[in-house]
């Protein structure tokens, strides 16, 4: 990985690894459905990742993400 992931993409991928699609990731975050799109491009980018479900394995086996992690700290989900 070349560069770090912001603050703000991790919060993305943690909501991706939790099976959040764009739209609802926008919804919880308060942002529009584009920004989210352009955001998780540069998370694949810097992950070196075709698609989502790669860059989730991506961060798992790099230690970004562990296993199981299913809460966000500072993230209140809509549900």
């Amino acid at each position: 990985m070349s560069e770090e992931l912001t603050p703000r993409e991790l919060e993305i991928l943690y909501l991706i690894a939790n099976g959040h699609s764009n739209r609802e990731i926008a919804s919880i975050l308060f942002l529009s459905p584009h920004t989210i799109k352009v955001l998780v491009g540069g998370i694949l980018r810097k992950l070196n990742s075709r698609n989502r479900a790669q860059a989730v394995f991506v961060a798992v086996h790099s230690g970004l993400l562990k296993a199981g992690t299913s809460r966000i700290q500072g993230i209140k989900q809509k549900i």
